[in-house]
C-alpha cells in the first residue's frame, strides 16, 4: 500500500505508529485514560465529531484514492444496477409479491449481459496490463455481483465501491479484496465511480440507479464531465421507466439532450459503443 512505502521512507522524526505505541505502553491513570488525553487520529469520539464531518469527507476521498493510484488504475468501466436483479435460474429475494417475483426473475437476463459486458471490459483491461477499462461496481448484489463476477470470470481484478445501508450490504465475493471499499457518503463514494470512469453501464435497477444515472447524465449535460460512452441497457425497460421524449416536448431538456446516452439490449451492443468511442481492438469471450 502506497501509505506503507511512505512508512518505510527513512526520517529522522517520529512516527505517529510509533506514538501510538508509546501511548498504549503508558501508565494507566485518570489522565492517561481521559479521551483529551487520546492522540487525535485515534480518537473515534473525536474523529466522529460533527465539527469533523470535513476530514472524514477528505479520509473517505483519499483512502481508494491511494490504492488506485498503487495499483496504477488510469481508467475504469463503471456498472450500475439493481441490487435486486438475480442471477438466471435463481429465486428473486427481494420480491415482496408474486408479480415481482416473475418481473425480477425476468430481468435475470440482465444480470447475464452484466456479467458478459464486464468480461469485455476486463478481456480490453488486460491486454493493457490491468490499467485501464478495470471493471467498477456498487460492490453489492444483483448487477453489481454480476459485473465483479464478469471479470472474474476472465481472471481480471475488479474494484468495489460499497457502502454501509441500515440493511446490511455485504460486498459480494467477486471483487478483488486488495480493492473492496466500503464508504459512509454517498458523495465520495459517487466522486469515485466517475473520477477515472470511460464508459458507464446503467442496467435496470430502482431508485440508486435512477440517482446514479441521472447525476451522471447532469454533469455530462452541462458540461462538468467530458462525454464518454453513457449506455442505458434494456430498451423496454427504459422505455416504460422514463419517457425523455415527453421531458424534450415539454422542454425541459433539449431536444439534442438525449443523443448523449445510448440505448441498447446485449453486452456486444454495448461494448461495440465502447470500442467505437476509444478505437479499441476487437476480443472474443473465452
Amino acid at each position: 500500500m502506497a501509505s506503507r512505502r511512505r512508512s518505510r521512507q527513512h526520517t529522522p522524526l517520529r512516527t505517529s505508529k510509533q506514538d501510538i505505541a508509546a501511548v498504549k505502553r503508558a501508565p494507566q491513570t485518570p489522565q492517561t485514560a481521559s479521551s483529551a488525553y487520546h492522540l487525535a487520529y485515534t480518537d473515534e469520539e473525536f474523529l466522529t465529531a460533527d465539527e469533523t464531518r470535513g476530514i472524514r469527507f477528505q479520509l473517505e476521498y483519499l483512502k481508494p484514492e491511494l490504492r488506485l493510484r498503487e495499483r496504477g488504475i488510469n481508467s475504469t468501466v463503471v456498472l450500475f444496477g439493481g441490487a435486486r436483479i438475480p442471477e438466471p435460474g435463481k429465486a428473486a429475494w427481494a420480491a415482496r409479491n408474486e408479480t415481482q417475483k416473475v418481473n425480477l426473475e425476468l430481468a435475470s437476463k440482465y444480470y447475464e449481459e452484466a456479467r458478459r459486458f464486464a468480461q469485455y471490459a476486463s478481456l480490453t483491461s488486460e491486454a493493457a496490463g490491468y490499467k485501464d477499462y478495470v471493471v467498477v461496481t456498487g460492490g453489492g448484489p444483483g448487477v453489481m455481483e454480476a459485473g465483479n463476477r464478469g471479470a472474474a470470470d476472465v481472471g481480471a481484478p475488479s474494484i468495489g465501491f460499497n457502502i454501509v445501508l441500515p440493511h446490511e450490504q455485504a460486498p459480494n465475493v467477486y471483487i478483488t479484496p486488495e480493492l473492496a471499499f466500503n464508504f459512509h457518503y454517498f458523495a465520495t463514494r459517487k466522486i469515485h465511480f466517475l473520477l477515472r470512469a470511460r464508459a458507464v453501464a446503467i442496467f435496470p435497477g430502482g431508485f440508486g440507479t435512477l440517482d446514479e444515472f441521472f447525476e451522471t447524465l447532469t454533469l455530462i449535460q452541462t458540461g462538468r464531465m467530458e462525454r464518454i460512452p453513457l449506455l442505458l441497457f434494456g430498451i423496454e425497460f427504459w422505455n416504460n421507466v422514463i419517457n425523455f421524449e415527453a421531458l424534450a416536448e415539454a422542454g425541459t431538456i433539449s431536444p439534442d439532450d438525449p443523443s448523449l446516452f445510448t440505448v441498447v439490449d446485449s453486452a456486444e451492443e454495448g461494448w461495440a459503443v465502447v470500442r467505437e468511442a476509444y478505437n479499441l481492438p476487437d476480443v472474443e469471450l473465452r
